[in-house]
């Protein structure tokens, strides 16, 4: 009976070990690599899976929809580009920070580098961190000397490798910056950068428009680089200069690279692309290919690069252990600045599918984007209507790979990006140009502002109303029914749930003027 009980105690252990071994190495193995794909102006209704016209083909978009979980009520913290920055990587609304505002190339760093961000939460775990593409997001305590080292930037905010462009295609400096310093820099040729004032000598779109072939619209009337205008003036640096028309692919190797050396470690890699921002300038292989003008064929090029990641993630033997995440800073605008026939040859496509506004608006287009999470093997086909927000990524990621980092501001919405759950937060706060709005469940309450209803050199609506504005987004979408004089009471409950999260909405808003 003894050697009974022996033989039993000696099986139990021996299978419980080897059947909880598995099981740790599946915990071991659960940290998956992050891939955050974040294009620039991509509106609600740019992807065919939102419904794109046919003409605007994005089938590798499309396959991470169809294939992964597709958001219907995904957001972007603003409708513009810094501020949303600001917000995917701290978890912090952007409006508790005045200087998240669209910020020309020579601001200072917004971040601060004691914040928690989102790389620095996945350093903690082990992670090696970079990001390339487009930063906006300020560099330097000030002043910045282009010809030395430049810091504090995404370096010291938790990005072990950099490689990106300082702020937008159309502002100056037009070069790259690799880890903190201009990439191909000669040392006998300076650079130089002014936002206010023009170099001695130096040409413009306007003392020589004969050397612009992009034809300015408004704003981009400066310092002219490769035949385009650009906001702000600059001097020196041609060896350092980019290629407008190279820089998806520049910029895609740069991706590549990245991928194949980290992939013996966990990885995460911010991608952001500069497509379909302005100034337009798709490599010559995708011109003419969507029949929409530079605009159309920045995105199919755009979505070619995505295609390209995602097949070097499966070369290297990584996409079944990948959480790819795509989405978009803001919606989409036309004309942004440049005569490039992105209106003239739009045709029946609407970059904002059936929402309204757009880039710069309260209204949904401004902030309401493709929000779409894919992990093969992990994440089943499906479609939410789950209300989440890029700001909740840092604290649902964290919960992912097991942190206890997070920020007040940023859900745990995990369940709701791996597809487990159609459930997102109750609430959100949306900003654009210094106004803000409220969405809580299926209404969204626009406060009333002063300015302009329009942007006329845009052609957007941008919210602004003497009224307050009150819709059901689940029965019109395209805002087109103001209910606030018939829900009164609806009305006094948002607004009063709106003020406990914001306080006074009024205070420090600015009317927004183009430049």
């Amino acid at each position: 009976m003894k050697s009974y009980f022996l033989i039993l105690l000696v099986s139990i252990f021996f299978f419980g070990c080897s059947s909880s071994k598995p099981e740790k190495e599946n915990t071991t193995s659960a940290k998956p690599n992050i891939l955050l794909i974040y294009l620039d102006d991509l509106g609600y209704g740019d992807m065919g899976a939102y419904g794109a016209s046919k003409r605007l083909k994005t089938p590798n978009m499309d396959f991470l929809a169809h294939n992964g979980v597709q958001f219907t009520n995904g957001y972007a913290t603003s409708a513009t580009c810094t501020p949303s920055r600001y917000g995917l990587l701290t978890g912090t609304y952007p409006w508790k920070n005045a200087n998240a505002k669209i910020l020309p190339g020579t601001a200072p760093l917004i971040i601060g580098t004691e914040q928690l961000t989102l790389p620095k939460m996945l350093k903690t775990e082990g992670y090696a961190t970079g990001i390339v593409g487009k930063w906006h997001l300020g560099l330097g305590n000030g002043y910045v000397d282009w010809n030395k080292t430049i810091s504090p930037g995404p370096n010291e905010v938790g990005f072990d490798e950099s490689y990106i462009m300082a702020a937008t295609q159309d502002r100056v400096p037009t070069v790259y910056i690799e880890n903190n310093k201009v990439v191909g820099l000669n040392p006998q040729d300076p650079i130089q950068v002014n936002y206010e004032k023009n170099f001695e000598g130096e040409p413009t779109a306007i003392s020589n428009p004969e050397m612009v072939y992009m034809k300015w619209h408004h704003g981009h009337n400066n310092s002219i680089v490769n035949g385009i205008p650009r906001i702000g003036f600059m001097k020196g640096g041609e060896a350092a200069k980019w290629d407008d028309y190279e820089m998806a692919d520049h910029f895609l190797i740069k991706a590549k690279e990245y991928i194949e050396q980290h992939k013996d470690q966990p990885f995460f890699l911010y991608y952001a692309l500069q497509q379909p921002h302005v100034p337009r300038t798709p490599h010559p292989r995708f011109k003419g290919k969507s029949g929409m003008g530079p605009r159309g064929d920045a995105i199919i090029e755009a979505d070619w690069c995505i295609g390209e990641l995602i097949t070097t993630l499966e070369k290297q033997g990584l996409l079944e252990n990948t959480l790819v995440i795509l989405s978009s800073d803001n919606g989409p605008v036309l004309n942004d600045g440049y005569y490039d026939e992105a209106e003239e040859q739009l045709g029946d496509h609407q970059p904002a599918g059936v929402l309204r506004g757009g880039k710069y608006s309260l209204f949904e287009g401004g902030t309401r984007v493709p929000f779409l999470t894919y992990w093969k093997g992990k994440i089943k086909p499906t479609k939410s209507d789950a209300l989440v927000c890029q700001m909740d990524l840092l604290s649902s990621i964290s919960a992912l790979v097991g942190s206890n980092l997070k920020t007040d501001d940023s859900e745990n919405l995990l369940s709701a990006f791996l597809g487990k759950s159609k459930i997102g937060r109750e609430e959100l706060i949306l900003e654009a140009t210094s106004r803000t709005a409220f969405r809580k469940n299926d209404w969204l309450l626009i406060p009333p502002y002063e300015g302009p209803i329009a942007l006329k050199k845009v052609k957007i609506e941008i919210g602004n109303s003497d009224q307050i504005q009150l819709y059901n987004l689940k029965e019109d979408p395209s805002q087109q029914n103001n209910l606030a004089k018939i829900h009164p009471d609806k009305v006094a409950q948002m607004m009063q749930a709106f003020k406990a999260v914001r306080g006074d909405f009024k205070k420090d808003v600015k009317v927004y003027k183009l430049r």
